[in-house]
C-alpha cells in the first residue's frame, strides 16, 4: 500500500512540474522558432532570395530594417515587429508568406512569444562545441535509489544502455530481452566483419557459458581481415570510389590501391583522425628524399576519385573546376555532415554561411595540379625490376654528385610534378590540339602564357616525332623574338621520348613561343605533351653521365603502374582563387583567400592555409561536426538509421538527433578517450544491451515505435548489396578469403557493358578471383555490377552518405537468376545432400546453415513441395537441368581455396592444399531440384536480412 502511494505521489509531482514548466517554458529559437522561419520564410528571405531587403539567415539581418524601412523584429515588441504585423495582416496582398497559405495560429503564437522574450538568437545545436554531458543515473530519488527499477539495472550494460534508457522511459517504452545467441553472434558477425559467423563458431559460442563469451566473440571479429574489407565498403560510397573515370568515355582507371589502403587502415584501426589527415592532405606531409610516404600519397586518391572527363573537344579548365567543387561538396559531407554545394550557387538558404565562404574553402584545394588531362596527371609511379634499378641508378649519381638535388629528382621520377600540360598552349600558327598533346607542323608555332623562367636554366620536353631533321627552336615573346633554345629533335616513332634542352637564363614572366622547323617533312605532326623546367643531371663532365641521363629520360615514359594522387602546386604554379558569380566559373568575382566559415571555431592564426591546415582544423578538439557526424555514421551502419538520421545534413533542415546527449557523450568518449579509435567505439556499441536487444515487436512498440527510433529493440535492417553476395558465396562455401590487389570480373550477365570509346570488355576473371569479395568488384560508373545496383548501391559518381532501401521484384529476380546466385544455390544443395539422407534432413540443414536456427513446420511443407515440383519437371525433361547446374562436376573441389569446409571462419589461418578433387557428380534432377529449392532459400526474407 505504501508503495503505491509513494508511486502515486511522485507521479503527481512529476505530472505538476512538467505542468508549470510548459506554462513558463522559455521559447527556444532552435527548437522552436527556426524550423517555423525555415519552412515558411526563408524561400524569400534567405540565402536565395532576401526579397524587401528583409532576411532571415543572421541574426543582425533580422534586426535591420528593410526596404519599406521598418523593422523585422523588435526585441521585446511583437506589437511593433513587421514581421508579427505582416503574418496576421487581413489582406491577402499584405500577408505573409506571399502566395502560400498563412501561418498557423500555435505558429504565430510561437513567434510572438519569442519576441516578447527579447527574441534571442541561438545557435544550431550542430555547431555548438561538444561537451561530454552527465550520464543518467540509474539510480536516483525518483524511483527510489533502484528500487523500483531492478530490471533496467540489470538490464543496462554501459553507459549507452542509459541514455537510450532514459529515452524509453521517456516515451514509455518497455525494453527487448537479449536476443538469442544464434542471432546474436550473426547479427554482430555481419556488423563488423559483413559476413555470417560459420557452423563451428555458432555452436562454440552456444556453448560458451562465461560470462565474457560475447565479448571474446567482438573482439575476435574485430581483429578478423574481414573487418577492414566490410568498412572499406561503406567508405567506398563515400570516397565515390571506382575503377574508371565516369562522363560519357568512362575509361579505365588503376586507383585500386586506395582501396587497399583503406582496409588496412580499418584493420590496423588507424586512429580516425590520422585517417582524416592522410586522405585529405598526405602529400603534404614532411618525407624523406622529397617525398612523403607512399602510404600518405596513395591516401590521397580519395580525392582523386573525382570524375575525369576525357571526350574530345571538352574544357580542361571547366571540369578542373567541377573536381574541385565536388571535392569541396564531398568534404563537407563527409567530415561536416553538411549540404554545403548549394553554397556554390548562393549564401546557404538555412544556415549562416555565405557563398564568399564557400569560395575561401574551395581555395584550400584549388592548388592541386590535376587539371583533367587523360593521363590523370599526376600520379604516383610504382616501378619495379629494371626499372626500379634504372631508378636507383639515377638517385645514387645525383646523391653522389650533388645531394641537394636528390629529393628534386626522386620526386620527379615518383609523381613527374611540377610540370606544365599541353592544354596550356595557345595562339595557334599551323599547329591544334592533338588529343593531349599540342601538334605542329613545319614553320608551326605555339604559345605558352605567362612562364616564370627565373631560375630555369634548362627544360624537359616529352614528345612524339617522326619527322627527320625536325628543329624546335623556342623564342621570347613573339614567333621572331630571342632564341633561348634551338634543339634538333630526335626521331622517335610511335614511341615518345623525353629530351634535356638547354636554355638561356632570362627572369621575370614571359610568353615563349615554340616553334618548329621541320622542311623534310612539313606535313608530319610533332607532338609536345608536357613540358618541365629542370637544370640537367650533375656530374656532366664525368664518366657514365650520358648513360645515366638515358636511365632518368627512359624511365620517365616508361608504362608502369600508377595511381592518381593529390600534389600541392607552389610558387607559379598556385592559383588564385575568385568567388563565381552565381555559381558560375567563368563568370569570376572577388579574390579570396583560404579560410573556414565563420559559423565556426578560426583556425589557429599559426595553422598553414593548405589543405593539411584544413584537415587538423577539422578534427580539432574544437571542431563542433567531425566527431558527431563519423559517431553518426558508424551507429547508422549497425542501427539502420542515425542517431541523425540525414546523416548528410546536420543543418537546421536536417533531423534532429533522436538521443542527443547520447550522440555527444560518443562522440567526446571517441574524441578523449579511444583517442578516435573506430575499434573502441564500435565495440562499446556493440556491447551495449540496446544492441543486443532481439528484434521482435509487439502491438505497442509497433503503434509508439515503428521504425525502432528510440531503440526499443534490436535491429533488423536488410543486408547491403555486397553483404547479400558475400553471403551467398560464404554460406555455400565458395567465397575467398584472398585480399588486396587489382579489382576482379566475376560473372555477370552478357550485354551490360557497352564501351564504344574503348571497346573495353568484361571479361570473367578466373579461378578464386571469381568468388572474392565484392568489395573487390571491378566498379564502372556507366554500368555498375548489375545485382549490387539492384540492392540500391549507388553509381559512385558523387558522394552518398546514405543508400536508399528498397523492395522491388527485381531484387528478388537477382536471387533467383543471377549466374552468382544459381552457383552458390548449386554448391549449398551439394552440401544439404552431404548432410541429410531425407529431404527433410536436407531442408533443414540448409535452412540451419543459412540463419542458424530450425526451420517452422509450415515453412519446411513449402519448401517440399517446391522440390518436388521442381523434380517432376527435372525427371520429365532431363536436359533442362543442365541449364540450372551451371558448376557441377566437381570443380568446386578442385580450387585450393575450398579445401577448408564451408564452416571453417573465411579469418582462420592460411587455406591448407586442397584434396585430391572428387569424381564428378552427375548432373541429376535430384541435384537441379534441390538447387532451385536451396536458391528461394538464398532468397528468403530472414536471409537476406540482420535481425
Amino acid at each position: 500500500m505504501n508503495k503505491w502511494i509513494l508511486i502515486g505521489g511522485a507521479t503527481m509531482l512529476a505530472g505538476s512540474a512538467l505542468w508549470l514548466k510548459l506554462f513558463s517554458q522559455e521559447v527556444d529559437y532552435n527548437r522552436d522558432v527556426k524550423p517555423i522561419l525555415n519552412k515558411n520564410c526563408m524561400g524569400c528571405h534567405g540565402g536565395v532570395k532576401k526579397a524587401g531587403d528583409v532576411s532571415f539567415l543572421f541574426e543582425h539581418e533580422l534586426f535591420e530594417k528593410g526596404k519599406s524601412g521598418r523593422i523585422p523584429v523588435v526585441r521585446g515588441k511583437a506589437a511593433d515587429s513587421e514581421m508579427i504585423r505582416r503574418i496576421t495582416h487581413h489582406d491577402p496582398d499584405e500577408r505573409m508568406p506571399k502566395d502560400g497559405p498563412p501561418l498557423s495560429d500555435d505558429d504565430i503564437a510561437v513567434l510572438k512569444k519569442w519576441i516578447n522574450q527579447g527574441a534571442k538568437w541561438g545557435e544550431h545545436w550542430a555547431y555548438r562545441r561538444v561537451e561530454r554531458p552527465a550520464v543518467p543515473a540509474l539510480r536516483s530519488l525518483g524511483n527510489l535509489y533502484g528500487l523500483l527499477n531492478p530490471d533496467e539495472q540489470q538490464w543496462a550494460k554501459n553507459e549507452i544502455d542509459h541514455f537510450i534508457l532514459e529515452k524509453l522511459n521517456e516515451k514509455k517504452l518497455p525494453f527487448a530481452a537479449e536476443a538469442d545467441k544464434a542471432t546474436l553472434i550473426r547479427r554482430v558477425s555481419l556488423d563488423l566483419t559483413g559476413l555470417p559467423p560459420t557452423k563451428q563458431e555458432v555452436a562454440d559460442f552456444i556453448e560458451d557459458s562465461s560470462p565474457d563469451a560475447y565479448e571474446k566473440v567482438v573482439d575476435r571479429l574485430l581483429q578478423a581481415p574481414a573487418y577492414g574489407e566490410r568498412w572499406a565498403s561503406m567508405w567506398m560510397d563515400l570516397a565515390r570510389y571506382a575503377d574508371t573515370k565516369g562522363y560519357e568515355k568512362d575509361g579505365g582507371r588503376t586507383i585500386w590501391r586506395f582501396r587497399d589502403y583503406v582496409v588496412k587502415a580499418f584493420n590496423e584501426d588507424k586512429p580516425f583522425d590520422q585517417f582524416t589527415l592522410e586522405q585529405l592532405a598526405g602529400d603534404l606531409f614532411p618525407g624523406e628524399e622529397g617525398l612523403p610516404a607512399e602510404e600518405l600519397l596513395i591516401a590521397t586518391a580519395f580525392h582523386r576519385n573525382t570524375m575525369n572527363n576525357d571526350e574530345g573537344g571538352t574544357s580542361d579548365e571547366e571540369f578542373r573546376v567541377a573536381a574541385q567543387i565536388d571535392r569541396v561538396n564531398t568534404t563537407w559531407e563527409v567530415w561536416q555532415g553538411t549540404t554545403f554545394g548549394c553554397v556554390q550557387c548562393h549564401s546557404h538558404p538555412y544556415d549562416p554561411i555565405t557563398q564568399e565562404e564557400y569560395y575561401r574553402y574551395m581555395a584550400f584545394f584549388n592548388n592541386t595540379r590535376d587539371e583533367d588531362v587523360p593521363s590523370e596527371a599526376p600520379t604516383l609511379r610504382f616501378y619495379s625490376g629494371e626499372d626500379s634499378l634504372q631508378m636507383s641508378r639515377v638517385k645514387e649519381w645525383v646523391k653522389t654528385h650533388d645531394a641537394s638535388r636528390t629529393g628534386e629528382i626522386v620526386q620527379f621520377m615518383r609523381v613527374m610534378e611540377p610540370k606544365i600540360q599541353s592544354q596550356h598552349f595557345d595562339s595557334f600558327d599551323n599547329a591544334t590540339f592533338l588529343s593531349d598533346a599540342v601538334g605542329l607542323k613545319h614553320n608551326g608555332s605555339a604559345r605558352l602564357p605567362e612562364v616564370a623562367l627565373t631560375g630555369k636554366p634548362g627544360l624537359l620536353l616529352s614528345l612524339n616525332n617522326r619527322a627527320e631533321k625536325a628543329t624546335l627552336t623556342i623564342r621570347l615573346d613573339a614567333r621572331d623574338g630571342e632564341p633561348i633554345a634551338h634543339y634538333p629533335l630526335p626521331v622517335n616513332g610511335r614511341r615518345d621520348t623525353i629530351i634535356i634542352v638547354p636554355v638561356t637564363a632570362k627572369s621575370g614572366k614571359r610568353d615563349l613561343y615554340f616553334c618548329l622547323d621541320s622542311p623534310k617533312n612539313p606535313d608530319v605532326w610533332v607532338a609536345i605533351r608536357w613540358l618541365a623546367f629542370q637544370e640537367g643531371l650533375p656530374g656532366n663532365e664525368l664518366p657514365g653521365y650520358e648513360q645515366v641521363v638515358a636511365d632518368y629520360t627512359g624511365i620517365l615514359t616508361k608504362r608502369v603502374e600508377e595511381i592518381p594522387v593529390l600534389w600541392e602546386g607552389k610558387n607559379e604554379f598556385a592559383r588564385q582563387t575568385h568567388v563565381f558569380e552565381r555559381g558560375n566559373w567563368l563568370v569570376k568575382g572577388n579574390e579570396v583567400t583560404p579560410g573556414v566559415p565563420g559559423l565556426f571555431p578560426p583556425m589557429p592564426p599559426e595553422a598553414p592555409k593548405n589543405r593539411l591546415g584544413l584537415a587538423r582544423w577539422m578534427i580539432s578538439r574544437e571542431n563542433p561536426l567531425t566527431a558527431r557526424v563519423i559517431v553518426n555514421r558508424f551507429w547508422e551502419q549497425l542501427f539502420g538509421t542515425g542517431i541523425v538520421e540525414t546523416l548528410e545534413d546536420f543543418g537546421s533542415q536536417g533531423n534532429e538527433p533522436t538521443h542527443p546527449e547520447l550522440l555527444d557523450w560518443l562522440a567526446v568518449s571517441l574524441m578523449e578517450d579511444y583517442q578516435w579509435s573506430t575499434k573502441a567505439l564500435l565495440k562499446k556499441i556493440v556491447m551495449a544491451a540496446a544492441y543486443r536487444q532481439n528484434s521482435r515487436t509487439d502491438s505497442l512498440t509497433r503503434e509508439k515505435d515503428p521504425w525502432n527510433t528510440w531503440i526499443s529493440r534490436g535491429p533488423r535492417v536488410r543486408l547491403s548489396a555486397e553483404q547479400v553476395r558475400d553471403q551467398a558465396l560464404a554460406v555455400s562455401g565458395l567465397l575467398s578469403p584472398k585480399m588486396y590487389g587489382p579489382s576482379v570480373m566475376p560473372p555477370q550477365p552478357d550485354g551490360i557493358w557497352l564501351s564504344p570509346y574503348s571497346g573495353a570488355l568484361w571479361i570473367e576473371s578466373e579461378g578464386e578471383d571469381r568468388y572474392r569479395r565484392a568489395v573487390y568488384t571491378y566498379w564502372k560508373r556507366t554500368a555498375p555490377y548489375p545485382s549490387m545496383m539492384t540492392f540500391d548501391a549507388p553509381s559512385r559518381e558523387f558522394c552518398q552518405s546514405r543508400r536508399i532501401r528498397t523492395n522491388t521484384p527485381l531484387q528478388a529476380l537477382v536471387t533467383l537468376n543471377d549466374p552468382v546466385y544459381l552457383e552458390a544455390a548449386e554448391r549449398l544443395a551439394i552440401a544439404m545432400q552431404q548432410q541429410g539422407k531425407t529431404l527433410q534432413e536436407q531442408l533443414r540443414a540448409g535452412y540451419r546453415m543459412l540463419t542458424f536456427q530450425p526451420i517452422g513446420e509450415k515453412s519446411l511443407a513449402v519448401l517440399e513441395k517446391m522440390y518436388y515440383e521442381a523434380l517432376r519437371t527435372y525427371q520429365a525433361k532431363p536436359l533442362e537441368a543442365d541449364s540450372i547446374l551451371t558448376a557441377s562436376g566437381g570443380k568446386f573441389r578442385e580450387a585450393p581455396w575450398l579445401a577448408a569446409k564451408p564452416d571453417v571462419p573465411m579469418q582462420a589461418a592460411p587455406m591448407q592444399a586442397a584434396p585430391e578433387p572428387a569424381a564428378p557428380e552427375p548432373a541429376t534432377p535430384e541435384l537441379a531440384a534441390l538447387t532451385v529449392t536451396a536458391n528461394v532459400m538464398l532468397n528468403l526474407d530472414n536471409v537476406v536480412t540482420k535481425e
